[in-house]
C-alpha cells in the first residue's frame, strides 16, 4: 500500500470537516476513510453511518478516537508505514480543522456576542 496522495487527502479532509457540520454531506470517500479508522462502530454502508450520526456527534467520536488513530506501531521505512502515516496525517488535519472552526466560532461569539441574547436583553414592553 502506498501513501494516500495529497489531492485525495485534501478531498477527504474537506468532506469530513463538512460532514461534522452536516452529516448529509459525507460522501463515500469520507465514509471509507472513517470506516477504516479505529473506534468507529461498524455500519453496513454509508447511509447506516449517516443514520447513526444524525443522533450522535461525529466530532466527539473523532476527538475521542484520536489516540487510536495515530498508527504509531509503523516506523518509517517499514512495510505500509507510508500508507498509515498518511492516514495519521489526514486524521490530524481533520482535528486541526475542527479546532480552527471552534476557535473561530468562539472568537466571533466573544466579539459579536450572542445575537439572540442581545434581543432578549432589550426592554421593549416599557
Amino acid at each position: 500500500m502506498e501513501s494516500i496522495n495529497t489531492k485525495t487527502q485534501a478531498l477527504i479532509i474537506k468532506n469530513i470537516v463538512a460532514a461534522c457540520g452536516n452529516i448529509e454531506k459525507l460522501n463515500k470517500r469520507g465514509y471509507d476513510f472513517l470506516n477504516g479508522c479505529a473506534g468507529f462502530i461498524a455500519h453496513y454502508d454509508l447511509e447506516g453511518f449517516k443514520d447513526y450520526y444524525r443522533d450522535n456527534s461525529l466530532v466527539a467520536d473523532i476527538e475521542a478516537n484520536y489516540q487510536q488513530n495515530q498508527w504509531r506501531n509503523y516506523r518509517e521505512g517499514e512495510r505500509f508505514a507510508s500508507y498509515y502515516h498518511s492516514k495519521r496525517d489526514i486524521y490530524n488535519a481533520i482535528l486541526g480543522n475542527l479546532l480552527a472552526v471552534e476557535v473561530t466560532r468562539k472568537a466571533f461569539s466573544e466579539k459579536l456576542g450572542n445575537p439572540m441574547q442581545q434581543l432578549n436583553n432589550l426592554t421593549i414592553w416599557g
